[in-house]
This record gives C-alpha cells, sequence and structure tokens, in this order.
C-alpha cells in the first residue's frame, strides 16, 4: 500500500535509488582510483604497510564523497571526512593523522590537486605521553618468564633497541658477531642504522643461526630456500634470494608458495606470534604494567640514559630522525615528581 503525505492527495514515491548501471559505474571508478594509489606508491618504495594503510583510507574516503565526483574533490571534503572521524567515529590523534597523510597523497600526488589550502586542515595533536618502562628487575622477570625464539628475540628488543618488526625482518648478513653490532634496513622512515649486539647475546643468537643455517640446507635440498628480497633486488642478483646471507634470523616454522614466483620459501616470524608470547609473559610475571613488546625499546633508551648515555648517542641507536623525539626519555632525570623532596618526606 503506498503511503500519502500530509497535506497532499498524491501518495508518497520511493526516492529512486542509483541504477545498477550507476553503481557499477561507481566501483568502478573506485578501483581505478586504487590502482592508481597503488602504482604511485610502488613507484616510491614505499612499504607494504604503508600502502595497505592509504589504500584504506582512500576507500573509506571515496565512500564517503561518492567516486563520482573523484576530480572535484578538495580541502573541504577532507576537512568533512577528518571532523567526522573525531567526532563519531572518535579515533585517536595518530589515527585522524594517518588518515590526513593518506588523503594528502591521494589528492595531491594522485589526482594532481593543487592543495595549498588542504595543508590548513586541523589536524588533531597527539598527546603528550610518558614512557611505559619497565625496571631492571621486571625487565628481568619477563624475560625469565619466556623460552626459546621468543624469549631471543625480546631479549634483543631490549639488549638493541629494535622495534619489533625490526627484529622479525632481521637478515643474517646484517648480525656483525666480529663488531658486537645489529644493522637496521629499511627501519621506521626507511631509515638505516646500526645498534648494539649485546655481548650476552653472543652465543645464543649464534646458536640460532646455527640452527637456522641447517634448516636452510634442507629447505635448498628440497627444492625451496629462498625468501623474498627489498625492492627489485630479485632481479639485479637473480640468485641472492637462497644465498644464505639474504635469509631470515628468524624465519616462520612453516614454507609458503609465493603465488607470484610459484616459488617454495619461508617469511619471516610473524609479529603477532612474538606478541602472544610475550603478553603471557608479562600476565605471569604479574605486573602491574600493560607492557608490550614496544615496552622493552623504551626500557631500553631509559636505563642507558641513566646509566649516562648522552641523548645524541641515545637517538643514533634508536634511529630518532629528531632528538626532540628521544628528549620524551628524559623524564627518568626528574625522579618522584622531578626530583623535587615532599614535605611529608621531611616531616618529622
Amino acid at each position: 500500500m503506498e503511503s500519502v503525505n500530509p497535506g497532499s492527495s498524491q501518495p508518497l514515491r520511493p526516492a529512486p535509488g542509483p541504477s545498477p548501471a550507476h553503481l557499477g559505474a561507481d566501483l568502478e571508478q573506485r578501483a581505478r582510483i586504487l590502482d592508481r594509489i597503488r602504482a604511485a606508491i610502488r613507484a616510491r618504495h614505499y612499504s607494504p604497510r604503508t600502502e595497505k594503510a592509504y589504500v584504506g583510507w582512500a576507500a573509506r574516503f571515496l565512500s564517503f564523497c561518492e567516486p563520482e565526483r573523484a576530480e572535484s574533490l578538495g580541502a573541504a571534503d577532507v576537512s568533512r571526512f577528518l571532523t567526522r572521524l573525531a567526532t563519531r567515529d572518535r579515533v585517536s590523534a595518530s589515527t585522524q593523522n594517518q588518515a590526513f597523510s593518506a588523503l594528502l597523497f591521494l589528492l595531491q600526488d594522485v589526482l594532481g590537486r593543487d592543495l595549498g589550502d588542504v595543508r590548513d586542515v586541523v589536524r588533531a595533536k597527539r598527546p603528550v605521553r610518558v614512557p611505559l618502562v619497565l625496571s631492571r628487575g621486571e625487565v628481568a622477570t619477563v624475560l625469565g618468564a619466556m623460552d626459546g625464539t621468543p624469549r631471543l628475540m625480546a631479549q634483543l628488543m631490549y639488549g638493541a633497541g629494535l622495534r619489533l618488526l625490526e627484529c622479525c625482518r632481521l637478515r643474517v648478513k646484517d648480525v656483525d658477531f666480529a663488531r658486537h653490532e645489529i644493522t637496521v634496513r629499511d627501519g621506521k622512515g626507511r631509515k638505516d642504522r646500526r645498534t648494539v649486539l649485546p655481548g650476552k647475546l653472543v652465543d645464543p643468537l649464534r646458536a640460532h643461526i646455527q640452527r637456522v643455517r641447517r634448516q636452510h640446507e634442507l629447505d635448498l635440498a628440497g627444492g625451496g630456500g629462498s625468501v623474498a628480497l627489498p625492492d627489485a633486488l630479485d632481479s639485479k642478483y637473480v640468485n641472492a634470494a637462497w644465498e644464505w646471507a639474504w635469509q631470515w634470523v628468524f624465519p616462520a616454522l612453516r614454507p609458503y608458495e609465493d603465488p607470484a614466483t610459484g616459488r617454495r620459501r619461508r617469511h619471516h616470524v610473524h609479529e603477532t606470534a612474538v606478541q602472544r608470547e610475550f603478553a603471557i609473559a608479562v600476565r605471569v610475571s604479574r605486573l602491574a604494567k600493560p607492557a608490550t613488546c614496544h615496552t622493552l625499546r623504551h626500557s631500553f633508551a631509559t636505563h642507558l640514559l641513566e646509566g649516562g648515555y648522552d641523548i645524541r648517542t641515545i637517538q643514533e641507536l634508536l634511529g630518532h630522525r629528531d632528538v626532540a623525539t628521544t628528549m620524551i626519555y628524559t623524564h627518568v632525570l626528574n625522579r618522584g615528581g622531578r626530583g623535587v623532596r615532599s614535605p611529608l618526606d621531611g616531616a618529622d
């Protein structure tokens, strides 16, 4: 039965929806834009994670604005989208800023828009947080509750200040036992850096790598044994993918078949496996702190600063571009409320 509009004898007619042909054109337009984003990101050699994040935000933005308007999108659309993220979706400042970077890339680098005004869009300010740090005793307790490869990786993250993914992606060639040095390749911001290899880990890590080498030799004998290489090195050095130097220090337990090449290879251990083991260790240790793998990196920096190392040295070891980022760890120099003696402690 047709409804009737109050005050009118004419029945209400449902608003015409988009036709299937129109929907198909929208989807096709969106797919073309997303493909252009992927091509632009790969041409700039951005990381796969950046590609996934940027494509995801672009897809959400195009759905919000309607794809057929792609050629007229501008700063006002970005502002409306970011405002909705903050007010309706209540996302964090870091999430909103990631969305802004993705949309800036879409409109400026992919669609070729002149966006002098979009840079004036108000961006969320990330709150300044004092990093969560474990004491040396707490670190020892957590590490003592772990074993096997996850424990060795956690020890490296604490002892060398590695991020979790940097630890997972270590290759054999980047561990220098003679110099007690680890080279981090393609870290955050696509920067390389060198950091310390703890002396206590030389023997355990050497023994671990020997076990990995035996597994690699078995993989080679079985027709596998290759790994993914960065950028275009796979075509430049045709045999490098099978060479021992390029193998992961922490390979996954199971090989897989690369759908693009058909090669049987191993990925590095997945970060979630290490996170899971670390979370169990924190729970078993009964810590009253919500520590994560990244807490080990914070603890590395803090304990070095407590030990008297200068801030510039710590900046280099952490790979921070700006020393202001490293300065957050100076909170340890102001213990007990910025070094103030409480009047209660001085009471008779």
